[in-house]
């Protein structure tokens, strides 16, 4: 029996001393299943430096992505919502960024960036009923240039950005799209139509702008009265027609009357019944 009890001590205290060397590094559990107790020990026997950190190093996020910038056929797998820092962009890039951006800025009016132009202030009345406060003249809205600086009210510049932006890019094809309004007529003292006798025109007052024209992209230029009734483009100036009712409260094209067989007259009066299209 005192036998059998010193053999069994024996084989207690082997394992407790050689159960470290049992089990090689490379046969155990994953890293982070391992006790920290565990790990401790196994660096000592196996002669590891206690400063070396068994258990793998979770990196940030967007360290992982900034590693994967070096991959560029990685990031397409990535998909489009994970894109560089902008930090890593160029200086220059950035600046002129910035520089356009101070630029627009600097030249916009009526509280909006796609309004680009300068202020006028007060226009005096020649005739009992003209004149404008407060007039802007604008060279462009919504990157379209107007073919001469046009003076007009911020409700009616705000009125045609609108129009250009909602109205009538959309109604040209994307890779031919509109760069320029051939303007016919802005502010003008002077009675409807001209006629003797006749009320103020709302070009009088600052509230209109005729179109006459537009110049497309690539170069050529359509015109309202010829336009109107070409196959090609006769749908396209009818669907922008149609597009100012709404922005504008009256709006006018060759069906109206016979003054009007050569451009679209929009202006911002106020009707009763609502805008008034023809």
């Amino acid at each position: 029996m005192s036998t059998l009890s010193g053999s069994v001590a024996l084989i207690l205290a082997l394992v407790a001393g050689g159960a470290a060397f049992a089990v090689s590094p490379e046969s155990s559990l994953r890293p982070e299943a391992r006790p920290v107790a565990s790990v401790q020990m196994a660096a000592l026997s196996v002669d590891v430096p206690l400063n070396v950190m068994l258990r793998p190093v979770v990196r940030p996020v967007s360290e992982q992505i900034l590693s994967v910038a070096a991959r560029p056929a990685d990031l397409q797998s990535l998909g489009p919502e994970i894109s560089l820092r902008p930090s890593l962009r160029p200086d220059s890039v950035v600046e002129q960024a910035l520089f356009k951006r101070r630029q627009r800025r600097k030249g916009s009016v009526c509280g909006d960036l796609d309004i680009q132009g300068e202020e006028v202030g007060a226009v005096p009345a020649k005739l009992n009923g003209c004149g404008a406060s407060n007039a802007v003249r604008i060279r462009s809205v919504s990157g379209v240039t107007l073919s001469q600086a046009s003076v007009m009210t911020c409700e009616t510049a705000q009125a045609l950005n609108r129009w250009v932006d909602k109205g009538l890019q959309p109604a040209f094809p994307r890779r031919n799209k509109v760069e320029t309004l051939r303007v016919a007529a802005h502010y003008a003292c002077r009675t409807r139509n001209n006629r003797p006798g006749a009320r103020i025109s709302e070009h009088g007052k600052g509230k209109a702008i005729d179109i006459s024209g537009f110049t497309l992209a690539n170069g050529e230029t359509v015109t309202v009265l010829q336009g109107w009734r070409d196959k090609g483009y006769g749908k396209r100036l009818r669907k922008a027609w149609k597009a100012a009712c709404g922005p504008f409260g009256t709006v006018l094209g060759p069906e109206a009357d016979r003054y009007h067989r050569d451009h679209f007259h929009f202006d911002t009066a106020n009707h009763r019944s609502g805008s008034y299209c023809r």
